[in-house]
């Protein structure tokens, strides 16, 4: 990978203490990103502290604004053309995984690569295959994000907002496979009937964006 991709990361993490560090050891020994920032979206758990032991820079909520208000604190400071969105749960990544993302987008012709996992875990894999455009791994071009409507208004809903938003206009979009790479779910980090109400949360943020759209 060439040290001029001019890449920023955008990490947003809510209550992800447990896992953010699997995720920021990876991509800070990466000389592909030349700017790093990573929102604590009004953690509870201690995300912030675990995210201030790396040279990155940080925004932290004073209350949880939304996936998609936390994105757009982090496109608002990004200095480059093109930026990477990846989430702070994942398990397994590898700089491999990065890599496959940003090349269509830097190095080709497409708008946006979108993330799939593959072969990580049966419950994860069969998720994205129903609903790609959930992924929340993605790089894309800095300006197609910066004309999407209402961002900090999407929620959850911001994934479905952005493919919508960059298939609307008649953009390119490249589907990557992410083979052994997989996510905690929301069942798993707060049990099984908060998981379940928050995935009932975050099914309502993407039908409001369906919606408005």
């Amino acid at each position: 990978m060439r040290s001029d991709t001019l890449l920023t990361l955008i990490v947003p993490a809510y209550n992800e203490a447990e896992n953010v560090e699997q995720v920021l050891d990876v991509v800070v020994k990466m000389p592909d990103f030349q700017q790093i920032v990573v929102i604590d979206d009004g953690s509870v758990d201690g995300t912030y502290d675990r995210i201030n032991k790396y040279q990155v820079e940080s925004i932290r909520f004073d209350y949880n604004r939304g996936k998609g208000a936390a994105i757009w604190a982090g496109v608002k400071c990004a200095r480059h053309p093109y930026v990477m969105l990846l989430d702070a749960d994942l398990i397994g990544l590898r700089e491999t995984h990065l890599r496959s993302l940003i090349e269509p987008v830097v190095y080709g012709d497409a708008a946006m690569s979108l993330g799939l996992f593959g072969t990580g875990r049966f419950a994860t894999d069969w998720a994205q295959r129903v609903a790609p455009n959930l992924s929340g791994q993605r790089v894309v071009r800095r300006e197609v994000l910066e004309s999407l409507p209402m961002i900090e208004h999407t929620r959850y809903g911001v994934e479905v907002a952005l493919t919508r938003h960059v298939r609307h206009a008649g953009l390119k979009v490249v589907a990557v496979p992410l083979d052994e790479l997989t996510h905690r779910m929301k069942e798993e980090k707060l049990g099984l009937v908060p998981g379940v109400m928050a995935r009932m949360k975050m099914y309502w943020d993407i039908m409001r964006v369906l919606i408005r759209s």
